[in-house]
């Protein structure tokens, strides 16, 4: 096994290299995969349509294909889930990433081409171990197993040839033969549809192997630690896997997380790297032990540009090259990719924090915002308040959501939060009282909107009994793989969902 540990270690840290030629040439990487999509896209029945073969720059390219969202390609994927190809890409898309439906109660069904199977989400999967190899060059973990916790995966019903489900099913369904030999438990496991059902199995199986590392949304890798906790009456992790030494997570901000984790895993030698992967692609990685930043992986087959959030309404916005963006400012994330996602809108929001090389944090989701009455409140200061209160009242959260309280009777408005505790503030008033106080620091729209309690007033904010958020999660069928827990809206489904759950 040290031989075998040793191998893979020195084949993930070449990739390296490859790494410091994009982070040293990334205008130049970016314009090679921009030229390289169009020409690759000329037969298209898209590409036909918008005229590729005569498409020479990347203004051309923005002045003739409009931003696209789901709504707008919608009808090129129903005719591909039928069997028809060579619509946005040439080659056969056979596998579709059902969304996590956030954002809309309908499902969206993303493409996935081999080509960014293989060339973007299955190279961030090795690019992430190649940076944690590189950056603990003496870890052993590829001396035991991984844990993923996967979707489920199954024949969808319009053509025996094309297949939908979770992103997270699709790659472990696709994986190549030494990374499926270094994961437990088995596939037909890992990808059972019954949330619960998987759970129980994954802890009963993996208590008895030595495993090193762990992958997946942190929301489902806590309920199936606790399970195992539960099963061998430890107290934390390491007592099961001595070994544990490796955490790569994504999905959600981690930050809610953190403290839980380090009660789970009471070491200061584990090592979590967090990645930016979502359906449509794989985007960043933590490439640094010492910041959250996440790195803009430039190679992967997606040409990026960059809508400035203060333009996103406009009928034809202007978006940004990547060596137009500046350090500090949110943008919308708009890509082309080699799946045939063509300057589509994936709906999340991302703030630079260093231009060389590029190094990114995620500040939230076009939709997920609260902006009733001019606040303009987003999820990265949600999380950034939050942490600080629960610092101050020695607080860890496990889950929670935010809302608008609407004008009513000549009342203010004001936010609604429910949060549901892993380990509740010594002084709840003392958390509502930070968690206002640090969002009127942070936002000076919010702080504005509090000014004597003419627009909103000092927020409601519920305390939830233990699992609410699992039971309403459950209630909607959203347990487990790529399913998240909607963090803000901009009006009252999700909160009034919940309080019904909490007041029966």
């Amino acid at each position: 096994m040290a031989l075998l540990n040793s191998l893979f270690t020195w084949i993930m840290k070449k990739r390296i290299h490859q790494i410091e030629l994009f982070m040293k040439y990334p205008h130049d990487v970016q314009e090679e995969w921009f030229q390289s999509l169009i020409s690759t896209a000329e037969a298209t029945e898209w590409g036909k349509k918008y005229g590729y073969n005569s498409i020479l720059t990347p203004e051309e390219y923005k002045e003739r294909v409009p931003i696209q969202d789901y709504d707008d390609i919608k009808g090129y994927v129903d005719r591909m889930i039928k069997g028809e190809q060579n619509l946005i890409w040439p080659s056969d898309i056979k596998w579709f990433a059902k969304s996590s439906g956030t954002t809309s109660d309908r499902s969206k069904f993303i493409p996935v081409s081999m080509e960014a199977l293989e060339d973007c989400h299955y190279q961030g999967g090795k690019d992430m171990l190649s940076i944690y190899c590189h950056n603990r060059p003496e870890n052993k973990v590829f001396t035991g197993k991984s844990v993923v916790i996967g979707g489920s995966s199954q024949i969808n019903n319009f053509s025996p040839d094309s297949y939908y489900g979770d992103l997270s099913s699709i790659l472990i369904r696709n994986l190549p033969f030494w990374a499926e030999f270094k994961r437990t438990p088995n596939l037909e496991v890992t990808l059972n549809p019954n949330f619960e059902e998987k759970i129980e199995q994954i802890a009963q199986i993996t208590i008895k192997e030595n495993v090193t590392s762990l992958a997946g949304v942190p929301t489902w890798n806590i309920v199936m630690a606790k399970r195992v906790l539960d099963i061998t009456g430890k107290s934390n992790l390491l007592e099961v896997w001595p070994n544990l030494s490796f955490y790569g997570h994504g999905g959600v901000s981690f930050k809610p997380y953190r403290d839980l984790f380090k009660q789970l895993i009471p070491s200061e030698d584990m090592y979590y790297l967090e990645n930016y992967n979502a359906s449509e692609g794989y985007f960043g990685l933590q490439d640094q032990s010492n910041s959250e930043d996440l790195l803009l992986m430039l190679d992967y087959g997606i040409y990026y540009e960059f809508l400035p959030m203060e333009h996103a309404l406009e009928e034809h916005p202007k978006t940004l090259r990547l060596d137009e963006v500046e350090i500090g400012k949110n943008y919308a994330l708009i890509i082309s990719t080699n799946a045939g996602l063509w300057r589509y809108k994936i709906g999340d929001t991302i703030k630079f924090t260093s231009l060389s090389p590029y190094r990114f944090q995620i500040s939230g989701r076009t939709k997920h915002y609260i902006n009733t009455f001019g606040e303009e409140l987003i999820v990265d200061n949600a999380e950034h308040a939050l942490q600080i209160a629960c610092r101050a009242t020695d607080a860890i959260i496990r889950d929670y959501t935010a809302g608008p309280v609407y004008f009513k009777d000549g009342k203010a408005g004001a936010h609604e939060w429910i949060v549901e505790f892993e380990k509740e503030p010594g002084d709840f008033q003392a958390f509502c009282n930070t968690l206002d106080k640090t969002l009127r620091e942070i936002n000076s729209d919010y702080d504005a909107k509090r000014f004597r309690d003419l627009a909103l007033t000092f927020p409601i904010i519920h305390q939830a009994e233990k699992d609410t958020f699992y039971k309403w999660m459950k209630s909607r069928g959203k347990l487990g793989g790529q399913n998240k827990v909607p963090r803000l809206a901009n009006e009252r489904t999700y909160l009034d969902a919940l309080l019904k759950i909490m007041n029966t």
